[in-house]
């Protein structure tokens, strides 16, 4: 009798260790809840990914990496400290290509802060209020007008948050899903510390750190 994991060919694994960066035997296992369904098995590691970087978000990450990406020919910088548990993981090449690949995504999309909690109130109530004059001009009842609000400010933080942009080499997965899936590979808490790009010309750079920092400073 053949068994599922007879079914499922050794390329389909190796593609979606390729496409996820999951472990092998976690890639056969998601391969075989979904009947060789590479898409659906990727959602199912995504899903678990995330649900092991969150058991693991409460946990201290006083170790890492400062890392650099600078664009084509010079005219975009980007200088960014991503944070880990030990200093064993954060000199992983896995740990490394993670650094580089935000630091790149940072320079092609100019974020302005990393985590929606990061969001200034001033900047959180001027997108609320201009959204929801917006909303109510439609005539909608008021009910209608704050649904309407919560989906525009998804789509504000999607734009404006790091962690909740799609990632500029892989659209299907969010910047938290990419660090999610390197928590579930190398076993820490990964978390994105604070970050500066610059541009040549530009008026002004673009600097954001989470408020954990802030909070730390004050003490």
């Amino acid at each position: 009798m053949t068994t599922v994991s007879e079914k499922i060919d050794a390329k389909l694994v190796k593609d979606l260790r390729e496409k996820s960066g999951a472990p092998m035997g976690d890639c056969l296992k998601a391969l075989q809840e979904t009947k060789g369904d590479i898409e659906g098995a990727f959602v199912v590691l995504r899903k678990r990914g995330m649900a092991s970087a969150q058991k693991k978000a409460a946990r201290s990450t006083n170790e890492g990496a400062v890392g650099t990406y600078i664009h084509a020919g010079g005219k975009i910088g980007v200088l960014i400290e991503v944070n880990c548990e030990s200093d064993f993981v954060a000199r992983t090449e896995d740990f490394q290509d993670l650094l580089k690949d935000i630091a790149m995504h940072i320079a092609a999309t100019d974020p302005r802060y990393i985590r929606p909690e990061d969001v200034t109130i001033e900047d959180l109530e001027r997108e609320k209020e201009i959204y929801r004059a917006q909303a109510a001009a439609t005539g909608k009842p008021a009910p209608v007008v704050e649904k309407i609000v919560d989906g525009k400010m998804a789509k504000f933080y999607e734009e404006v948050c790091l962690l909740e942009q799609p990632f500029v080499k892989d659209q299907a997965v969010s910047i938290k899903e990419l660090i999610a899936q390197k928590v579930g590979k190398l076993g820490e808490n990964i978390t994105v510390r604070r970050f500066a790009r610059f541009k040549v010309g530009a008026p002004d750079w673009t600097v954001s750190q989470t408020k954990a920092v802030e909070i730390e400073a004050a003490e």
